[in-house]
């Protein structure tokens, strides 16, 4: 599980951030999902190391143009290389409207390959490996955060124990490896739980933007390896992102204190902190750190990769 942040401006561009956009890569999967698509997201796509060909799926928080002029221009360039990959698209109401209104005035036919999807708060997706949940954050307009947690993983196989036992090599291994039972031709019953580690918990992602300090955030956050936040007013100017209804960098602190999270990655920054003026992103980051130390600021195509428990454990062990 890779992230990589495409935008992290707030509202418009800047000369070194694009509006908002971040991308989960799931390279087993050989493909990616994206979380918004602010104005610009195909370019920033074609500076990174990501592949469009390998996009599955786009949740939108909600329906403000910095999280959403980047999208009708992303499946037309998507359809114009040709690649015509299934796509689905999870969005408020209103999303499934819009998107059809600009492939009318624009004739562009997206067919069957576009599924759009209205959230609402609960379960939005599961497959096999994956749950993705919706809660309604506080914003001007409804505005969605995304919590995506990885289903626990059975754990490690101890191949030279089942090689001990006499359990040819195969298929069978790979039953046992998914904590199955199986059946020898010898007549013993063997079970996989016997032979693995314990469960490896999943990794578990929120993405919260855009809303000002609330529960719903924290409730999404809970216990995540990595909350994503808005941070886009300084704490000095708190009385402005409560009129807007946006975060301060210690409302996305606060969050992170109270749902215990690992890792702080704090985004979508007003431009009037850019370099040069009298407060900055760092400035940003002090105010955070105050509250929740493990704090990072997000840049255009900063990557963190999530790690694994089991890799974790490993490492603090080694520590």
């Amino acid at each position: 599980m890779e992230i990589t942040f495409l935008g992290t401006s707030s509202g418009v561009p800047t000369r070194s951030r694009n509006v908002s956009s971040v991308a989960l890569r799931l390279p087993q999967r050989a493909e990616f999902w994206l979380f918004d698509c602010g104005e610009g997201t195909q370019h920033q796509l074609q500076r990174s190391d990501l592949r469009t060909s390998q996009l599955r799926r786009i949740f939108i928080t909600h329906m403000h143009g910095d999280h959403i002029f980047g999208l009708m221009g992303l499946l037309a360039s998507c359809g114009l290389a040709g690649s015509g990959q299934e796509i689905d698209i999870y969005g408020p109401s209103g999303l499934g409207e819009y998107l059809r209104a600009c492939a009318k005035y624009s004739y562009m036919n997206i067919g069957h390959r576009i599924n759009v999807h209205t959230v609402s708060e609960g379960v939005i997706f599961q497959d096999e490996e994956f749950t993705v949940s919706g809660e309604l954050l506080k914003h001007r307009i409804p505005a969605h955060g995304y919590r995506i947690a990885e289903k626990d993983r059975p754990g490690r196989f101890d191949a030279e124990r089942a090689k001990a036992l006499g359990i040819p090599a195969g298929r069978i291994y790979g039953q046992l490896k998914r904590g199955e039972s199986v059946t020898l031709p010898d007549g013993r019953r063997i079970r996989g739980q016997d032979l693995c580690g314990a469960m490896e918990p999943g990794r578990k992602i929120a993405y919260c933007t855009d809303t000002v300090f609330c529960e719903a955030a924290i409730k999404l956050a809970q216990d995540v390896d990595v909350l994503i936040h808005e941070a886009t007013f300084a704490h000095q100017d708190a009385e402005m992102a409560f009129e807007r209804l946006h975060s301060t960098s210690t409302m996305a602190a606060q969050v992170a204190l109270a749902a215990r999270v690992k890792l702080l990655i704090m985004t979508h920054f007003s431009p009037r902190y850019a370099p040069g003026n009298p407060l900055d992103v760092h400035d940003l980051l002090t105010e955070a750190q105050a509250i929740f130390p493990n704090t990072k600021l997000a840049y255009d195509f900063f990557s963190y990769e999530v790690p694994r428990h089991r890799d974790a454990k490993q490492l603090a062990e080694q520590v």
